[in-house]
């Protein structure tokens, strides 16, 4: 008989948001967060109870960014780290601006430095562990070591390289 590793706490259901602007340049956020190391993300966090991930996403938008122009959520992936002590799923939500001219602020300057917008094949690093699996689908790169892609039925690649 085989031991199972038991699970240290409760699973981790997350979002992480692809948020775009119509010339293809994506927001992605200096991560700041204390006792973590720096890194870059995507806007998400935590599914609340009782919301969808599109709602969270566009929530999560508006939190940690001030943009509340967002439309066209939708899912198009989802990513389970499997070499974690803890289960964590999150899932990717490609949504839009509505205003191409769209500032992002810092609402939340203890978890983020600032936001920038970026071209898919031009993005900083290092990225936040979570975003790079999300990241890597869209521009159609391999998965990292310990992640595992289930993508959404029917759904395109929502960010693609080029220019």
């Amino acid at each position: 008989m085989t031991s199972v590793p038991v699970q240290v706490g409760a699973p981790i259901v997350g979002v992480g948001a692809l948020l775009l602007r119509p010339d293809g340049a994506l927001l992605i956020g200096h991560r700041i967060k204390r006792g973590k190391p720096a890194s870059w993300c995507l806007p998400g966090g935590h599914v609340e109870p009782g919301e969808s991930f599109e709602a969270a996403a566009v929530r999560e938008i508006a939190e940690e960014s001030g943009i509340r122009t967002v439309t066209d959520a939708r899912v198009f992936a989802v990513v389970l780290h499997t070499d974690a002590d803890r289960t964590h799923l999150t899932a990717g939500v490609v949504a839009r601006v509505a205003l191409r001219d769209a500032v992002a602020s810092t609402p939340e300057p203890e978890v983020f430095d600032r936001w920038v917008w970026a071209r898919p094949t031009e993005l900083p690093a290092p990225l936040f562990p979570a975003s790079e699996a999300l990241l890597a689908l869209g521009r159609g790169d391999a998965t990292p070591e310990g992640w595992t892609v289930y993508r959404a039925t029917g759904a395109a690649a929502p960010v693609r390289g080029g220019r």
